[in-house]
C-alpha cells in the first residue's frame, strides 16, 4: 500500500469530510495508512473490551448430458458441513476456456466475457449475437452465471450446452431469460449435466449493442479440494464481549461456527505483543484458538511484532523492545516467536500457518528492519529479522506437525512490486513456504490485475499463493450513523466499486467466487486459499480505545448491522446454490441488496 501523498487529494478530502468529528480535529490518524496510492486496505481498528465470559464458551460424448430435472430450489447454503478439506469446490471453468462470438465490437472482444473480471465486456456489434465458450474438454457442470454490464440496455438471452460442437441442447431454465443489467445472475443446470461447450445468445430490447461482463460455467474441481478457506475473526472476542449476537438463518451462533458451517476450514487471528486491554494478545488468541480447534478448523496466526496496528504505514517496535540494536532485536524476535508457537502447541492447538509480520512491504520493527523499496535499501536487515522469526517458529513447532511459514505482502494487484519484494527475500535466503497477498479491489485495482499477479508469482517462485486478506462491500450505507457514531466507511461511493460487482450481497458473492476460481486455476495448482478479512466487525466495536463504537468496515462484512448473516456468508460455496437458497423461484436467480 503506497502512501505517496497526493494522487488521492480529492478522495483524501472526501475522507476528511466523512471523518470530521471523529477526533474533533484533523489530521485524523488512520491506524493503517489512508495516504496511499491508491487508497489502501482497511486493516483497521478495534475497541478494547475486557472479555466478560470465557471465550470458548461464548464462541461456541454425443449430445450434452443434461441429467435429470433438478428442483428449482437447492439445499440451503447454511448448515452443518465438513470443516476439513476434501469437498470439491465449485469453480468457474470458463476461465480456462476459449471464447468466440458471432458479433463483437472491436474494443470488446469475446475473451473479455470469460477472463474472471466482470468489469471487462464482450459487446455485440448489433442488436443480437452469440458467444460460445469451449471448455477444452467435457466437464461436469452444475450452474451457469452471467453479469450484464450495468450500462448495457435491457436484454433477453437463451443458453445452450453441448458435448460436441454444434450439437446444442437448450438449458431448461434459460430458454428466455430476462437479464438484469449490473447484477450477477445464476442459472441452475439439471443434475448430472456435462458439456464441453456453452453458448449464450443475447437480444437487445432497444436495438443497442448488448454488453456481457462475465459468462460463467460452474462445476466441481476436485483438484482444488485442499484449498485453505477462512476468515480473520480477530474481532470475534471483542464483538461477543460487547454483546453482539450473530445469527445464520435465525440460528444464533458464534462467527467461528457460522463460518465453519458455510465452508470455512481455517481461522486467521492477529497477535500483538502488548496491546491495550481487550485486544488481540497472546492470552485472548489462545482462548480463540481453543474455540477454533473445537470447531474442527485450522489456525493461521498473523504475528505483527508490534504492540498495536502494523502495516506498510507503520511498524513500531514494541515498548518492551525499545533500545535494542539489530543483533538484540534478532534474538528477541526468535525467542518471542518461539514462545508464541510453543504456547499454542502446549495447549493442544498448534499453529498450522504463521505469517512472520503483517504486510511487510516496508519491513518490520522500524527503523532497524525498515525497507525502502524505491532504493532497495534495508533488505539485509529485514532478511535477518525474518530468518530469526522463521527459526523461532520452526524450533517450537511440535514434531510431526506441519507448520507453513508465510511472508505477507500487501500489493495483491501489482505484479512488478510483488515480484521485486519476493525476489529480494529469496535472493537473501529467507526460508518460507507460502506467498501471502492482501487484495482489496477498491485499493489495489481490478481483479484482472490480481489474476495476472498470482499467475506470474506462481510461475516465477513456484510457491503456494494465498490471498491473506480480501473484502467487498454489501452496501454503501453507513451503519454507524444510527448508533450516533460519526466514523466514515472505507468504501462509501460508487466510484470505489469494481465494475460488474454491485455493492450488494450478490456482488460480494460474485466477487469472491471469481477470486476463488482464479486461484483454483493458478498454474500448477499453486493457488492455495483465501481469507476474508473481518467479516464480523459490525457496529458496536470501535477501532481503538476511546474512539466510539463505530467502524469504517461495517459495510464490508458478511453480516448485516444487527449480526444476521448475509447470503454472502456462503462465499466458499457454490454461488448459484447460495443464490437459489435465498431466491428459490428466480430464474435466473439474483441476490439483491
Amino acid at each position: 500500500m503506497d502512501h505517496a501523498p497526493s494522487p488521492n487529494a480529492p478522495r483524501r478530502d472526501a475522507i476528511r469530510r466523512r471523518c470530521r468529528g471523529i477526533r474533533g480535529r484533523w489530521p485524523y490518524r488512520w491506524p493503517s495508512a489512508v495516504w496511499r496510492r491508491p487508497l489502501t486496505r482497511p486493516l483497521a481498528i478495534i475497541v478494547p473490551v475486557i472479555l466478560a465470559v470465557p471465550l470458548v464458551a461464548a464462541l461456541g460424448g454425443g449430445a450434452a448430458s443434461l441429467g435429470t430435472p433438478a428442483a428449482t430450489a437447492r439445499p440451503a447454503a447454511s448448515g452443518p458441513a465438513d470443516p476439513g478439506h476434501g469437498a470439491a469446490p465449485t469453480i468457474d471453468w470458463a476461465l480456462s476456456g476459449q471464447a468466440s462470438a458471432t458479433s463483437s465490437e472491436s474494443a470488446n472482444p469475446a475473451p473479455n466475457a470469460i477472463d474472471g473480471d466482470a468489469g471487462t465486456d464482450w459487446c455485440t456489434d448489433s442488436w443480437t449475437g452469440s458467444l460460445v465458450v469451449d471448455l477444452g474438454q467435457v466437464r461436469s457442470l452444475s450452474d451457469l452465471g452471467i453479469t450484464l454490464d450495468a450500462a448495457s440496455p435491457s436484454a433477453d438471452a437463451t443458453i445452450e450446452v453441448a458435448s460436441q460442437a454444434g450439437d446444442w441442447q437448450p438449458v431448461p431454465a434459460a430458454r428466455n431469460l430476462a437479464l438484469d443489467p449490473g447484477n450477477p445472475m445464476y442459472v441452475p443446470l439439471p443434475r448430472g449435466t456435462s458439456a464441453r461447450y456453452a453458448q449464450v445468445t443475447v437480444y437487445s430490447d432497444t436495438g443497442a449493442d448488448v454488453c456481457v461482463g462475465e459468462f460463467r460455467t460452474f462445476g466441481p474441481d476436485r483438484a482444488a479440494a485442499n484449498m485453505d478457506l477462512g476468515a480473520d475473526l480477530s474481532f470475534t472476542p471483542q464483538e461477543l464481549a460487547a454483546g453482539a449476537t450473530f445469527t445464520d438463518r435465525g440460528r444464533a451462533a458464534s462467527p467461528v461456527t457460522i463460518m465453519r458451517d458455510n465452508g470455512a476450514n481455517y481461522v486467521r487471528m492477529r497477535l500483538w505483543v502488548d496491546p491495550p486491554p481487550g485486544y488481540s494478545d497472546l492470552a485472548s488468541d489462545l482462548a480463540l484458538a481453543r474455540a477454533v480447534r473445537a470447531a474442527g478448523m485450522k489456525i493461521y496466526l498473523d504475528i505483527m511484532y508490534s504492540d498495536f496496528w502494523a502495516d506498510p504505514s507503520k511498524q513500531n517496535i514494541p515498548a518492551a523492545w525499545q533500545g535494542q540494536d539489530l543483533a538484540q532485536l534478532t534474538a528477541t524476535v526468535q525467542s518471542y516467536t518461539h514462545q508464541v508457537i510453543s504456547a499454542f502447541a502446549g495447549q493442544g492447538t498448534p499453529v498450522d500457518m504463521v505469517s512472520i509480520g503483517n504486510e511487510i512491504r516496508n519491513g518490520i520493527l522500524w527503523p532497524a528492519g525498515e525497507v525502502d523499496p524505491t532504493t532497495g535499501s534495508g533488505y539485509d536487515n529485514l532478511a535477518t529479522l525474518l530468518k530469526a522469526g522463521v527459526a523461532g517458529a520452526r524450533a517450537a513447532n511440535p514434531p510431526g506437525h506441519r507448520l507453513l511459514i508465510m511472508m505477507h505482502y500487501d500489493q495483491g494487484g501489482d505484479n512488478q512490486l510483488s515480484q521485486a519484494f519476493y525476489q529480494n527475500l529469496v535472493s537473501r535466503g529467507v526460508p518460507f513456504d507460502v506467498i501471502g497477498l492482501s487484495y482489496y479491489p477498491f485499493f489495489h485495482g481490478p481483479i484482472s490485475a490480481m489474476r495476472q499477479n498470482v499467475d506470474a508469482l506462481a510461475t516465477q517462485f513456484r510457491k503456494p499463493i494465498v490471498i491473506s486478506e480480501t473484502q467487498y462491500p454489501w452496501t454503501l450505507a453507513n451503519g454507524n450513523s444510527a448508533i450516533g457514531d460519526s466514523t466514515g466507511d472505507f468504501v462509501w461511493e460508487t466510484s470505489q466499486l469494481s465494475p460488474g460487482y454491485p455493492a450488494s450481497p450478490g456482488g460480494q458473492l460474485s466477487f469472491v467466487s471469481d477470486e476463488l476460481s482464479i486461484l483454483a486455476q493458478v498454474p500448477d495448482g499453486l493457488g492455495a486459499g483465501l481469507f476474508y478479512w473481518a467479516p464480523d466487525w459490525i457496529p458496536g466495536v470501535g477501532w481503538e480505545p476511546g474512539q466510539g463504537v463505530g467502524s469504517p468496515n461495517v459495510n464490508l462484512t458478511l453480516f448485516n448491522y444487527e449480526g444476521a448473516a448475509l447470503p454472502s456468508v456462503g462465499i466458499f460455496r457454490n454461488p448459484a446454490a447460495v443464490c437459489q437458497s435465498v431466491d428459490p423461484y428466480g430464474a435466473p436467480c439474483v441476490i439483491g441488496g
